[in-house]
């Protein structure tokens, strides 16, 4: 592994780690109120596409990083498409 690669895992460990706090507070409060779902749509779709570009590259970095990171999104966008629909019921 070469000296750029693992610069990229540190960065895609140190950006996919800064989700944990928003996922753990989400999934504790189930409160989503003040996260705008247009972000996270955007932001998911972006995440897919690095987590395509990445696989096609072959980073073993962007793959992992952008791969959690997107599952991370998507537990967040879960509780507000959640929280979206029971306030319409």
């Amino acid at each position: 592994m070469d000296l750029l690669e693992i610069i990229g895992l540190i960065a895609a460990f140190l950006t996919t780690v800064s989700f944990l706090p928003q996922v753990i507070k989400v999934i504790s409060t189930k409160d989503t109120r003040s996260i705008s779902l247009r972000m996270y749509i955007m932001f998911i779709l972006g995440v897919t596409l690095w987590l395509y570009y990445g696989w096609q590259k072959g980073s073993i970095s962007m793959i992992l990083g952008n791969g959690i990171t997107l599952i991370l999104a998507g537990v967040i966008l879960i509780y507000k498409l959640k929280e979206r629909s029971n306030t319409r019921d």
